[in-house]
This record gives C-alpha cells, sequence and structure tokens, in this order.
C-alpha cells in the first residue's frame, strides 16, 4: 500500500469542480482502491459526494492511500494532481 499526505493550499479547499476532477482521475486507475483520509473520516476516492461531505479547507492535510496492482502510479498521478490543483 503507498501512501502520501498532502496540505491543501488553494482557498476554497476542495470544491466541485476539483473534486470531480480527482474522483475522475482516481476511476482511472481501475486495478487499485483509493481512499482519502480527513481526520478520522475515510471515503473512496473515487465517490464525489462522499469527497465532497468531507469538507476539506485550505490548510487541512489529507492522507491519500493506493492499494492494488497500479498503487506506484497512482500515487504518483494523484499527488501531481493535487500540487497542480489543490
Amino acid at each position: 500500500m503507498k501512501q502520501f499526505t498532502y496540505e491543501i493550499q488553494d482557498p476554497l479547499g476542495i470544491h466541485a469542480r476539483p473534486a470531480g476532477m480527482f474522483a475522475k482521475l482516481a476511476k482511472s486507475f481501475a486495478d487499485s482502491t483509493i481512499t482519502l483520509t480527513k481526520n478520522d473520516q475515510t471515503v473512496k476516492a473515487t465517490q464525489l459526494m462522499k469527497l465532497m461531505s468531507l469538507a476539506v479547507k485550505q490548510g487541512d492535510v489529507i492522507t491519500i492511500g493506493v492499494e492494488g496492482g497500479d498503487e506506484a502510479g497512482a500515487a504518483d498521478a494523484l499527488e501531481k494532481f493535487l500540487k497542480e490543483n489543490l
């Protein structure tokens, strides 16, 4: 299992548009299970409404977990997405 943390830089946090893009990217790695954790709440990264329900704001630290066949590539792609968009 690959895991990394990221501090949200975007002043709006994880709002609808980047959340949708993040979920779509997570879905593209069908061989892996991808989770996003904020504090003690963990959701599947492919479930847009659950991502939005976390209400991730600027300054929040999230943990991304990737487990499966393409976990290395998925973790790299997701980390790059976060750095470029959030």
